[in-house]
């Protein structure tokens, strides 16, 4: 959603972030209410409202926190989707440039893997029919395909996401 504000302005934001946002939302709910992530609650586990239903129609509700509690949950919450927020806008601006590049290519190819957005970062196209990149750094084309392997991932990092389920 930054990278949108950044590159096409606040007027120009689409949906296409509202599964980040529900996923942001959902980290930071679970870093304050099971992991500790804050100083106001601490150390404690909270569980959510539930709402029993009956065919489709809510019959009851159990409360776990207090009102108070709950709008502590979600002051914190909201604190941490912020600073995460603060904290890409902050990162991007700081490499622009690179975000006009890779908004570029994306708009190209729809889809980047991290060998294409590393190739695209280096200065080089992407040719999806070889898949391989070319330089065209200086206009000139590389005579040897480049394999896109600029070392390897850090340990615990896949370099290709695989979807869940």
């Amino acid at each position: 959603r930054v990278a949108e504000e950044l590159i096409f302005g606040d007027e120009n934001v689409t949906t296409g972030a509202a599964s980040d946002i529900q996923q942001a939302t959902r980290l930071a709910r679970r870093m304050v209410t099971e992991w500790g992530f804050s100083q106001e609650l601490g150390p404690l586990r909270y569980a959510d409202n539930e709402e029993e239903v009956f065919l489709g129609h809510s019959v009851a509700q159990r409360k776990n926190v207090s009102d108070e509690t709950a709008r502590i949950i979600d002051s914190e919450t909201r604190r941490l989707v912020d600073d995460g927020e603060r904290t890409a806008r902050h990162i991007l601006t700081e490499h622009l440039d690179d975000l006009h590049i890779l908004a570029k290519a994306l708009l190209e190819h729809e889809t980047l893997s991290r060998l294409d957005i590393d190739a695209v970062l280096r200065g080089e196209t992407i040719n999806r029919d070889t898949g391989t990149a070319a330089k065209t750094r200086a206009g000139r084309a590389a005579s040897v395909p480049s394999t896109g392997e600029r070392g390897t991932a850090p340990v615990g990092i896949d370099p290709e996401p695989q979807p869940e389920g």
